[in-house]
Formats: structure tokens, C-alpha cells, sequence
């Protein structure tokens, strides 16, 4: 044998001891509110609804796998989030959780503002009607041509990322005879509770001009000094998926003493303060995510006190909720194929999508909880395993949760809140078909994003 081989064993797959994992509900018809979205309940036949339509019939009308966004729940949130901060601060829905025309529309009608990163998001924003001054444009990377387009249309703001992109936006503002307005993202040193590839302000990483070192002081230096910029303030960023607002605390404390060191050498205040997004949301009944009121209350008194403290007027706050809103608001639903006991270990439960339409349990281990939806079952719990068509070991939908021991093929499972991140990051892996995003809202359903065929793919293959 050779020596970098070695035999797997029956317990290869990361079986989780006894004990570790969560014990299954008492009940595993009921439906934690908490993490389904808003019109989403179970129906005296069994059968669960959202928008007081079953499964079932979405199953036929729209096909497996696709995400279902609950529009009246996505709308409330968007509320929810503007009525906490009110007219004093911005709130961005933070487009790469997920983006569509429809999508765009509503945030415009809500009163909420746009964070793009790409041209790609900012076209899909344009289009849809989205005000330009409307718009902040992030990424560490921004091409010429993006940077262009965006000072050329108009956009609210755009966060310089690095020394090199203030030069450029500098560069093409002058050139367009445009003054642009600028923020500096900053990456302050802060150690999010989250998972390593979505911690975003520790020095290590690739977002931001570090405050460690003055490298963001001057940066601060070289905008204030540049014909083409109007720096409006800073940004920070600590991360996603964040329950705990400590790191929030250090991000502002760090960011308003910056403000205040330019002030000092510059004689001038900043107006704005951007405190990112990131805010965490319930993917399982064990998380307990916080309201937009307390967030909003949180963070406020968090800036007043340091702008206090270091007598500085309190700069205008803006937020970058994304996941926040729209997470919640969608389910992904999955026709099972397959149901493969394994003795002593668990069963595994096989659907009719996978890692294309989430990969987030296999790039950062995301938890999420699952649900037969499609009937009512009184079966004794069996620890599963759901995972996808995929020809990767890694094809995980969810890594360990308990169905009822009857689940069988032609059964409909719901796996919640994937309402973020699910789709922006579908694939097509194994030359899958992406799944449709619709919309529903008060009995009716509506394709937003269709799905995919296979017409679509060849339509890419020049051959």
C-alpha cells in the first residue's frame, strides 16, 4: 500500500458522536417560525403553504429544486430595517445576497438604498430603475471600465478598497469632469466571531486599507488631496452571519478615532460612518438573531458615545443589510430520489439538487435545518444526511438533522432560509440547471429568475 494511501474505515464521512449533535424536536411537523419565512405554515392536511399556497402545487406548477421568495416578508423586512434607522442614517441592501430586477424594484419602492460589487449588480440595478445617487459600489478589484461606468452614472458612492484604486477613481473622475464621492474601507482589527472565509477586518485578508501601521491615515491623506474625490467618510466591515454586536463596538470605537486623527491633522470632520452589514439570522432553531430596532439602537448609541467622547459631531450612520433581509425570506424545495440507510450510522437522503444551488455547507460548514413538507408523517425521527445528485463527496445540502423514518422517494423536503447567498452563488456543476427564483405573495406565484435549460447552456458552448 502505498504510504500516502490509507483505508478510510465504515467511519470516514465525519459521523457525528452520540450526543454532538442536536437532538431531534419533539414535534417534526411543527414549523420554527423563527426560521421559515413569515406566510409559510402547515395546513390541516399536512401539507405546508407559503402565501396560503401548498407545496405540492408549486412542485408541479414550477418544478424541483427551486427557491421560493415570500415578497410580502422580504417587503416587511425592508420596512422593518428603514423604520430603525429612520431618516437620520442609510440602510444598502447589500445586493450580493441575492439580486434581480423584481428584487431591485422592490427595494426602490421600500425606500431602501443598493450596494453593489460588480457591473454585472450595478447593471441589473440601473436597469430595474434603481436612482443611481441610490447606489454604493464596493469590490477590491474594480476594473476601469467598472469604475467608469459608475462615476459616469452617477453613483452615490464608491468605497476605495486599496492606494491603487484611489488613484484610478481619482484618475477617471478628473477625466470625466465628475468629483466623486468616496468612502475608505477600513479593515480594523477585529476578530469576528464567524467563519474564517466570511471575517472580513482582521489585517489578513484582502479587503480594506489596514488602520495598523497608518496605512489608513494615509489614505485618508492621499483623497483629501485629489481633485476628482469628495471623501465622505469611512467604511468598515468585520464580517457575516454575526450575532454578537462586541465586534461592533471595537469597529466603531476604531473607525471614530480615526475620524477624530483626521480632524486633528486636517481640520476636518467626515460626515459618514458606514458599519457594514453582517448581522446574523436563524438557519437553525439553536441561532437567535437580533431585530433591526435593537441593532439600530445598538449601533447608534455605540457611535454617539464615541463621537462623544472624543468631541466629534455624530456622523451620519449607514448600514449593509443583506442577508438580514432577504435570508429568511426564501426555501429551497427538493423532490427526494433516493433513501440509503447505512447501519450504525445514518441514513442518506438524496434530492434533486445539491451543491449548484447551495454551496455554502461545503465551502464554510453552514448549518441549516430541513423539513418533510409535502405531507404530515408520525414516523420516529432517523438521523439523516441530505445531500445532492453531485458527483462530489462534499455535496452536502445539510450535514445532520432528523426526519421522520418513512421519508421516502417522491417525498417533498424544504430546506429554509436560503434566501441569501443560495442562488448568487448557484453553479453549473456537473452542467446542472439553475434553479427558478419565485416570487409569491398573497395565493399568487411568479417566476422572477427562471430556470435554466439546457438550451441555455449550449447557447454559451460556441464549440
Amino acid at each position: 500500500m502505498s504510504r500516502s494511501a490509507h483505508p478510510a474505515g465504515p467511519r470516514h464521512a465525519d459521523v457525528l458522536p452520540e450526543g454532538h449533535y442536536t437532538a431531534p424536536a419533539d414535534d417534526l411537523n411543527a414549523l420554527d417560525e423563527k426560521v421559515w419565512a413569515r406566510t409559510v405554515e402547515r395546513g390541516q392536511d399536512g401539507v405546508v403553504r407559503v402565501a396560503g399556497i401548498e407545496v405540492t402545487r408549486l412542485a408541479e406548477e414550477f418544478g424541483t429544486p427551486a427557491y421560493f421568495l415570500d415578497e410580502a416578508d422580504f417587503r416587511a423586512r425592508c420596512r422593518a430595517w428603514a423604520d430603525a434607522f429612520g431618516t437620520e442614517a442609510d440602510v444598502f441592501y447589500a445586493g450580493k445576497a441575492f439580486l434581480s430586477r423584481a428584487i431591485v424594484r422592490w427595494l426602490k419602492e421600500e425606500g431602501l438604498n443598493l450596494d453593489v460589487c460588480s457591473g454585472g449588480e450595478l447593471t441589473t440595478a440601473l436597469d430595474a430603475g434603481m436612482p443611481a445617487e441610490r447606489i454604493a459600489f464596493h469590490g477590491n478589484n474594480k476594473s476601469e471600465s467598472e469604475i467608469r461606468r459608475a462615476v459616469e452614472v452617477g453613483v452615490g458612492r464608491i468605497v476605495l478598497d486599496s492606494f491603487q484604486e484611489i488613484v484610478r477613481v481619482a484618475h477617471i473622475a478628473q477625466e470625466l469632469g465628475k468629483r466623486q464621492r468616496v468612502q475608505i474601507r477600513v479593515t480594523v482589527g477585529v476578530e469576528a466571531h464567524t467563519h474564517e472565509f466570511i471575517a472580513t477586518a482582521h489585517e489578513d485578508q484582502k479587503f480594506g486599507i489596514a488602520l495598523a501601521g497608518g496605512q489608513a491615515a494615509e489614505a485618508v491623506r492621499r483623497a483629501l488631496k485629489l481633485d476628482g474625490l469628495e471623501l465622505i467618510g469611512i467604511h468598515s466591515h468585520i464580517g457575516s452571519q454575526i450575532f454578537d454586536m462586541a465586534g461592533f463596538e471595537v469597529s466603531a470605537r476604531r473607525v471614530v478615532q480615526l475620524l477624530a486623527e483626521v480632524r486633528d491633522e486636517h481640520g476636518v470632520e467626515l460626515p459618514e460612518i458606514d458599519l457594514g452589514g453582517g448581522l446574523g439570522i436563524a438557519y437553525t432553531s439553536e441561532d437567535d438573531p437580533r431585530e433591526p430596532q435593537d441593532i439600530a439602537k445598538a449601533l447608534t448609541e455605540i457611535v454617539t458615545r464615541e463621537c462623544e467622547a472624543a468631541k466629534l459631531k455624530t456622523p451620519r450612520i449607514s448600514v449593509e443589510p443583506g442577508r438580514a433581509i432577504v435570508g429568511p425570506t426564501a426555501f429551497t424545495l427538493y423532490e427526494v430520489g433516493t433513501v440509503k440507510p447505512l447501519e450504525g450510522l445514518r441514513t442518506y437522503v438524496s434530492v434533486d439538487g445539491g451543491m449548484s444551488d447551495n454551496i455554502r455547507t461545503a465551502l464554510y460548514d453552514a448549518e441549516y435545518t430541513v423539513a418533510l413538507v409535502s405531507r404530515r408523517s408520525d414516523a420516529e425521527p432517523m438521523l439523516v444526511r441530505v445531500v445532492g445528485k453531485h458527483c462530489e463527496s462534499g455535496d452536502i445540502v445539510v450535514r445532520d438533522a432528523f426526519l421522520p423514518a418513512d421519508t421516502a422517494p417522491g417525498d417533498l423536503l424544504a430546506v429554509p432560509a436560503t434566501g441569501a447567498y443560495c442562488r448568487s452563488m448557484a453553479s453549473n456543476y456537473n452542467h446542472a440547471l439553475r434553479p427558478p427564483v419565485v416570487a409569491v405573495k398573497d395565493g399568487g406565484a411568479r417566476v422572477i429568475v427562471r430556470r435554466e435549460t439546457e438550451e441555455d447552456l449550449l447557447r454559451l458552448d460556441v464549440g
